[in-house]
């Protein structure tokens, strides 16, 4: 079984449909914790530690096999706790980041929470080790108030506006889970990545 850590309820139904479409056969359970996220962006990320590792647990007591964190925010503590639970712990956008790299060295990571713009630029420059890397992050500054306010229309319609504007780059990495559909919006003529079905297929193949 797969427990996803989510810091959104509104990333179940899109979880539930990928594993419907690529791992059927897979059972997924989903632990919710909202107050994760506005408490790093709030208090920074080692406020949230212990209770990452408590939600992480949690996940553990509930027979998961593994545990994939949908937040990027939270992802590199998340993954950090494998160690400390006895079972993989997988972040969402690490199978991004590597696929990232493939197109090239000039990366924009593009997201609409300032909190979420750091964690994802040290993961691909982890994932990018000794090779060049011209990295930038953009924050879609605008986006995020129509997410909150319930307008995924106009949030992703900004998001494809932000990353439109782009120049210079050989592949644009959407930092949040819930921008993925974003990407079909844009007309930019660089590939533009996002993480739910490479991050999920990755942890299906975890669990076997």
């Amino acid at each position: 079984m797969l427990v996803l850590l989510h810091t959104s309820p509104a990333h179940v139904p899109v979880f539930d449909a990928l594993r419907d479409e690529d791992a059927p056969d897979l059972e997924l359970r989903h632990l919710v914790r909202e107050q994760l996220l506005s408490r790093a962006g709030e208090l920074g990320l080692e406020a949230v530690t212990g209770d990452v590792h408590a939600a992480l647990a949690e996940a553990v007591a509930q027979g998961a096999d593994a545990v994939l964190c949908t937040c990027s925010t939270i992802g590199g503590i998340a993954e950090a706790a494998a160690a400390l639970l006895g079972v993989p712990v997988l972040r969402v956008d690490r199978p991004m980041a590597a696929a990232a790299l493939v197109h090239g060295h000039r990366i924009a990571v593009v997201a609409t929470l300032a909190s979420t713009l750091e964690p994802t630029a040290e993961l691909i420059r982890e994932e990018a080790g000794d090779r060049p890397l011209a990295l930038r992050t953009v924050l879609a500054e605008d986006a995020w108030q129509h997410f909150a306010s319930g307008d995924p229309d106009a949030y992703f319609a900004e998001i494809a506006r932000v990353v439109d504007a782009l120049t210079e780059v050989d592949a644009v990495v959407l930092a949040q889970a819930s921008m993925a559909p974003a990407a079909a919006r844009t007309t930019i003529e660089v590939p533009v990545l996002s993480s739910p079905r490479p991050g999920l297929r990755a942890a299906a193949a975890v669990v076997g």
